[in-house]
């Protein structure tokens, strides 16, 4: 018999046996504590308490000695020890790095097709891209969300705007098909955080609500993912060839309401902030109509940033780096598809904007904030096009 054996035949009746060692280390480490030494324990020493263990936190009297501690902890005696777990903490560290890094599994998805020499932001209406995403109910997808769907209809081929979760796929009486792999898109918003134990929202210095910004991610299906849905209510956009060798008297009225104006018949293409007005070469001078007014929206994206309108700075500091003009590029670029989204135009690749590929690469992969507030500033500047245009519905071109 073992002395270990043998120690068991000598405790007195109604004594709790002793856990082993190896037991009580693991009840340590599920805390995320060393375990103290046994001299600690004897001097009765204060052990450390987690601060997210509300279980523990108000019971005080489970921490008058460093042995009772490890009573309550490594027995449970008096607080329930099934009841009071702690939660699994690699899984908690698991989660939340999911939740932070959101930010960045975008920006690499972006990179990667940059690097693949494919701008998302550049679809086509032959891939049937070319309209904004929507949402199962008809609202368009806004920011970074366009982008993201964008680069999913090119690179799959879907023709339908329409993109629902696999919940929402459901609840409408379809399924999606086996196999089929879902789409990365974000929601944004604010939440007031509250005190944990008065329930009351957190104030500043000033005695004012505090709110704070989060950002979760979620998957959605195209409808061509899914059977069994009434295809009647997602209905594609109609496709109509209209000739852009000529110019468009709606695209002309439309851009005419615009109060900035621009002229034609310079070599070049270019927004003027200071004289806040837009040069554009003679329409003959463009491959196609197309080009023309998709470049025209690429200066109007421009002059949104004006101090007057959207106040943005990287339009008014762009003369201070190439970095800071990359950004105020991008901006342009992303705006220009969104607009042209909505005018029923195809958007138009600048070759000179090729050497801002490695510009905008180095900046996405320093900051991965970069491209979230590239095509939030595009959505604003787009939309405040849009409100003096005011454009009637056109019907869809390429």
């Amino acid at each position: 018999m073992s002395f270990g054996s043998f120690r068991g035949l000598f405790r007195p009746p109604g004594a709790r046996a002793r856990p082993s060692r190896p037991l009580r280390d693991l009840a340590w480490r599920s805390w995320g504590f060393p375990r103290p030494s046994s001299a600690a324990l004897r001097a009765g020493r204060a052990i450390p308490l987690p601060h997210d263990r509300p279980s523990l936190r108000h019971s005080p009297t489970h921490f008058a000695s460093g042995q009772k501690s490890m009573d309550a902890i490594a027995f449970g005696s008096s607080l329930g020890r099934e009841k009071h777990m702690p939660r699994n903490p690699a899984k908690t560290r698991k989660t939340t790095a999911a939740r932070v890094d959101v930010y960045e599994e975008v920006t690499n998805q972006i990179v990667a097709l940059l690097e693949a020499d494919t701008r998302p932001w550049s679809p086509r209406w032959a891939s049937g891209a070319a309209s904004l995403p929507l949402r199962h109910e008809g609202t368009a997808y806004r920011g970074i969300n366009i982008l993201l769907l964008w680069s999913a209809a090119m690179a799959h081929g879907y023709t339908n705007p329409h993109w629902m979760t696999y919940r929402q796929a459901h609840e409408l009486g379809g399924q999606v098909r086996k196999g089929e792999k879902g789409n990365l898109v974000v929601h944004a918003g604010t939440f007031t955080p509250k005190d944990g134990e008065t329930g009351e929202p957190i104030t500043d210095s000033e005695g004012e609500e505090t709110s704070r910004a989060y950002l979760k991610r979620y998957v959605v299906f195209n409808v061509e993912q899914i059977d069994g849905l009434e295809m009647s209510k997602f209905p594609a956009p109609l496709v109509v060839i209209k000739n852009r060798d000529q110019r468009d008297p709606e695209l002309d009225a439309a851009f005419a309401r615009y109060p900035v104006p621009y002229r034609e018949g310079g070599n070049s293409a270019y927004y003027h902030p200071v004289a806040d007005s837009i040069a554009m070469p003679a329409f003959s001078d463009f491959v196609s109509g197309n080009a023309f007014y998709a470049t025209l929206a690429h200066e109007a994206i421009h002059s949104t940033g004006h101090t007057s309108r959207l106040n943005r700075e990287t339009l008014y500091e762009y003369g201070k780096s190439r970095e800071i003009r990359a950004a105020e590029e991008l901006i342009a670029e992303i705006g220009a598809a969104m607009l042209c989204a909505q005018l029923g135009m195809e958007p138009t690749e600048r070759e000179d904007h090729a050497s801002y590929l490695a510009s905008w690469l180095i900046a996405l992969r320093n900051d991965k904030r970069a491209i979230f507030r590239a095509a939030t500033a595009a959505q604003a500047g787009s939309e405040l096009i849009l409100s003096h245009m005011a454009a009637p519905a056109m019907s869809r071109a390429a």
